[in-house]
């Protein structure tokens, strides 16, 4: 008397052929997140090259520091251009940074 297998082969071939499937895009997809890091650094240094060049980043800062002690002076004397100049500051570093990852990020888009 034979025992008949509670799971058909064509079952077994369909749960083979899908793991198969899953190996095989795990790979695909790490390499497709590899591709991309190298993309994003390839950006950044290209972005960085760029803006020390350039100087931009100072110029950004800087000017936003000028910006916010003129404002400082003529609304509250010494004291409000040494205020003005240091928030002028923290805002452009903020802009400077905005302004690096959009630039990185166009940068991708175009190597695409």
């Amino acid at each position: 008397m034979t025992l008949k297998d509670p799971i058909s082969s064509s079952f077994k071939k369909r749960i083979g052929f899908l793991t198969l499937i899953g190996v095989l895009s795990l790979s695909v997809s790490g390499l497709s997140q590899e591709t991309q890091a190298r993309r994003h650094e390839r950006a950044k240094r290209a972005q960085t090259a760029h803006d020390h060049r350039h100087h931009t980043g100072a110029k950004i800062v800087v000017g936003s520091a000028a910006g916010g002690a003129v404002a400082g002076a003529l609304l509250g004397g010494g004291k409000g251009a040494l205020i003005g100049g240091a928030v002028g500051a923290g805002g452009g570093a903020v802009a400077n940074k905005v302004r690096e990852k959009k630039g990185i990020e166009k940068r991708e888009r175009q190597e695409r």
